[in-house]
């Protein structure tokens, strides 16, 4: 039984115990590493040369049982010809007469595994990524057997910028090397100014530094306010004092990551409020506008100019990134206004799937942030793209393919690899279509490796087989060649439940935020419990459920019994997906047992927690016929529902303690920490049966007090 955090243990695990299968057996077209090869590199190396030789001989001791030996040489091209099973790095100035093929590239690499295994990257970050690539070629042997053979994989999008998953911009060394393992190459840290962060200090120019040895950029994610108009004479300076002086004490950040809401300022475009959302109303009324950071305001392209001036006074080549998620929904006319006056040497963020329209059945859905439903691109995306590469501005958008969407708030990431691949191949499409070539792979809710995201790495490479045959390889790594057909089954099957969830603002920001710590209220509110040093702990959902701010409050109870049977579907998908990986899990190598143990979990949790939301749907139509109820024959009635969903649901919530006791990652999200764990099942419990035992009671001691 894990206890809170005891995640992170894992995730300061770079390389996995176990993976070599003592049974396997070269075979003859096979090189074997043995305990007399060495891992060879220039003895002036770079420094992320190093860092890759020392990470392949840990990956060898830990995951291969096989001890080897660094070897400093003064002639790489001589140690590549020498021919005794060596592994050695080396890059394209090394060997300029080696074609790189498909690895010529910024991080590409060629893999060259004959007599010694040869790894030349086009730099030093390619030849790392070459490491990186062996360990993944050795996982799926299951073995440190290689076929003599060439490869070479260049990446085809950077930046691949990722959030942190072990804690709200905490990057300890092995999550920064986990995270380049993946493929990406930059991560997020939010900014408030000079080495502040939301949860305070942290030394920005040691974390650029740290990152930079396994090849990986940072960017400054602004959360950076600014309470002045560009056209005020005062404008350069107060902007230098904010941007300029995040800079001028960084200048090693990569760029900077701009969305409206985190950015506001007092803009004149009619269409708002003209002032930050929270600032105070002048009339005290509620704003019939929305605020800058919601609309694509017309000046916005004068202050991101001012901004990009600012911050390139020092880092000339400062990337700077601006991001149009908040105003999606506003008509196209005006969001391409916006872009037509944006300058072109910055780079346009557009999310992949938001704002979509979604058919389910005879009901209508739209995407909200961010959801797997919907694969993706949503024609938000394409007007944007198309405008982006008529007027030749970078395009980079916000996929979430680190593993995890906003679907369930409160796991490490979503197994449904069948639905990933769909988004994977539209996105590659994308990017030969309209240029797209950066990626943002999470927001806040971070980065949690998984065979998912090792699939993204393959898609997001030149030069890999069909993503197919990955997922048949990765399904044969974590059970075994005999049971891979049964885990792509298994898989198959979460694919097709994460297809019948329906995105919702009521269930984003509702039960499938928490999942079945979600509380079930009837009259009196509650608060869900939360941790002091939360970022957004319980302000980022809503506990009283019903029609959101979406415009669908008068069709908003026909939907429900059409959401309920689609999320039975997923609940019930979930459930026969695990229960296949749980009937081969007595019959796997000891070695292979912990991880698809907690596989079935993940499953299992995202079952219980469609169970919770179907709960929750069918708890507030039988509130809506209590609560309209005209006759003692009909408040029984209600009563009668109310009480048999709020069983169901304890019941239900008591079977997720078991699933949150064996893997303490699920129930957490970086940026509300702990919302699901055992203490909150059991809260929630606590909840539901005060509402049975005071509030329905009430209502059944007021009926009886009447016909008295």
């Amino acid at each position: 039984m894990e206890k809170n955090y005891d995640f992170r243990q894992r995730l300061l695990e770079v390389h996995q115990k176990g993976r070599r299968d003592p049974q396997q057996q070269a075979a003859d077209t096979e090189l074997q590493l043995t305990e007399e090869s060495l891992i060879v590199i220039d003895r002036d190396a770079a420094r992320v040369l190093q860092k890759a030789a020392r990470d392949l001989q840990d990956y060898l001791a830990v995951s291969m049982d096989l001890h080897v030996k660094i070897q400093l040489t003064d002639d790489v091209a001589a140690a590549a010809r020498s021919g005794q099973g060596h592994i050695v790095y080396a890059t394209r100035l090394q060997l300029p007469d080696l074609p790189l093929q498909d690895g010529d590239g910024p991080r590409g690499f060629r893999i060259d595994c004959q007599e010694n295994v040869l790894i030349t990257g086009y730099d030093s970050n390619g030849a790392m990524q070459g490491g990186f690539f062996l360990e993944d070629l050795m996982n799926f042997r299951q073995a440190p057997f290689l076929k003599r053979q060439t490869h070479a994989c260049r990446p085809l999008f950077s930046p691949r910028m990722i959030h942190s998953g072990f804690g709200l911009d905490q990057y300890p060394d092995e999550h920064i090397a986990a995270i380049a393992h993946a493929g990406m190459d930059a991560i997020l840290v939010f900014v408030k100014g000079v080495d502040e962060t939301p949860y305070g200090y942290l030394d920005f120019n040691e974390l650029c530094w740290r990152a930079a040895a396994y090849g990986v950029d940072v960017y400054a994610y602004s959360y950076l306010k600014s309470h002045m108009h560009p056209d005020d004479p005062r404008a350069p300076g107060y902007y230098d004092n904010i941007y300029g002086k995040v800079f001028a004490a960084c200048p090693a950040f990569k760029g900077i990551v701009m969305v409206g809401e985190s950015v506001e300022f007092p803009s004149h475009d009619p269409h708002t409020t003209g002032r930050l959302r929270l600032d105070p109303s002048p009339d005290n009324l509620p704003a019939n506008k929305p605020s800058p950071g919601w609309w694509p305001c017309e000046d916005y392209p004068q202050w991101v100019s001012l901004v990009r001036d600012t911050v390139r006074r020092y880092k000339a080549d400062a990337d700077i990134v601006f991001w149009t998620y908040n105003w999606g929904y506003v008509e196209e006319q005006y969001r391409l206004a916006l872009l037509d006056n944006l300058p072109t040497d910055i780079t346009l963020l557009v999310t992949f799937e938001m704002f979509e329209k979604v058919k389910t059945g005879p009901v209508t859905s739209t995407c909200v942030d961010y959801t797997l439903m919907f694969p993706g691109p949503g024609q938000y995306f394409l007007s944007e793209a198309r405008k982006a590469k008529e007027r030749g501005i970078r395009l980079y958008s916000m996929v979430n393919t680190g593993g995890l969407t906003w679907d369930i708030g409160v796991i490490p990431y979503e197994p449904t690899p069948q639905h990933w691949m769909i988004r994977h191949k539209n996105i590659r499409a994308c990017h030969e279509q309209y240029g797209l070539c950066g990626l943002m792979e999470s927001h806040h809710f971070g980065f949690f490796p998984s065979f998912v995201s090792d699939l993204a790495k393959w898609s997001y490479m030149a030069g890999t087989p069909e993503p197919q045959q990955v997922l048949r390889d990765l399904a044969a790594r974590m059970c075994g060649e005999p049971y891979a057909d049964q885990v792509l089954q298994a898989w198959a099957l979460w694919s097709k439940g994460i297809q019948h969830y329906m995105s919702t603002n009521e269930d984003q920001y509702g039960p499938f935020r928490i999942g079945p710590a979600y509380p079930l209220v009837l009259v009196r509110d509650v608060k869900v419990p939360e941790s002091p040093f939360a970022m957004f702990g319980n302000r980022i959902f809503h506990t009283v459920y019903g029609p959101s701010n979406s415009g669908r409050c008068s069709l908003f109870s026909f939907r429900l019994p059409v959401e309920i049977e689609y999320l039975t579907v997923m609940r019930d998908s979930f459930d026969e997906g695990a229960d296949l990986l749980a009937e081969i899990l007595p019959r796997l190598p000891a070695r292979l047992q912990e991880n698809t143990a907690r596989m079935i979990g993940l499953g299992r949790f995202m079952a219980r927690s469609a169970q919770t939301t179907v709960h929750v749907k069918n708890w507030y139509l039988q509130k809506q016929k209590l609560l309209t109820a005209t006759d003692a024959e009909s408040v029984r009635s209600a009563v009668a529902g109310l009480r048999a969903v709020a069983e169901a649901e304890i019941q239900n919530a008591e079977a997720t303690i078991p699933l949150v006791q064996q893997d303490s990652r699920l129930g957490w999200e970086p940026s509300m920490e702990y919302m699901c764990d055992e203490s909150h099942l059991r809260w929630k419990i606590r909840q539901v049966r005060q509402v049975l035992d005071s509030e329905l009671d009430m209502y059944e001691n007021t009926l009886q007090y009447n016909e008295a």
